[in-house]
């Protein structure tokens, strides 16, 4: 007996197809499983957009991505292969620096350039809250740092979890206490 693809998978699939050729597609989305959690991956069409953990309510981040950017988003696995793949490899040990162009269009200001001085904190390290705010050239702003880490939309390749209170404890994070600690056990860094 022949195995077909059911009709819906497979329309599914068309549509995905034709709204990415016709430029009809803003975002594509599809979740990866890891060992924080089932993680939530969007893409936009400048790149990955937002990496949500279950502990956001994915259907409330798609609603808020639906509202904030545009409704045009549909589930398109292949649309974040890499990006998965990457993910794959760093929870395997085997990744250190994630290679995949990223979109920060959902912070501004001081909270960008917060996130963008994050990614400079290599794997296996971690910084203080004070530590960056001096380093983006505020150093009384320790607590809006720690906003900035808070509303960062895609942790993991922006690695907020490597930031610390300046006591050397986690801290807040946004998949929660337990998967900050376990992305820093599996970087060597706590």
């Amino acid at each position: 007996m022949i195995q077909t693809e059911p009709t819906h998978e497979r329309l599914h699939r068309q549509l995905v197809s034709r709204a990415e050729e016709e430029g009809l597609l803003d975002l594509a989305y599809r979740t990866v499983g890891s060992p924080v959690g089932e993680l939530l991956l969007v893409r936009s069409g400048t790149g990955l957009v937002r990496v949500a953990f279950e502990s956001e309510d994915h259907d409330r981040v798609l609603g808020s991505l639906a509202d904030r950017i545009s409704p045009r988003i549909l589930s398109s696995p292949r649309a974040l292969d890499r990006v998965a793949f990457q993910l794959d490899q760093y929870f395997a040990g085997t990744r250190h620096e994630f290679t995949v162009e990223h979109d920060l269009g959902l912070v501004r200001g001081f909270q960008r350039t917060v996130l963008e001085r994050l990614e400079r904190i290599p794997w296996g390290q971690t910084e203080s809250y004070s530590e960056v705010a001096r380093d983006v050239g505020n150093p009384k702003a320790v607590r809006a740092v720690g906003t900035a880490c808070a509303v960062n939309p895609i942790p993991l390749i922006v690695p907020c979890h490597r930031v610390l209170r300046s006591d050397g404890t986690t801290g807040n994070y946004r998949g929660g206490r337990e998967a900050k600690r376990l992305l820093l056990a599996l970087e060597g860094s706590r």
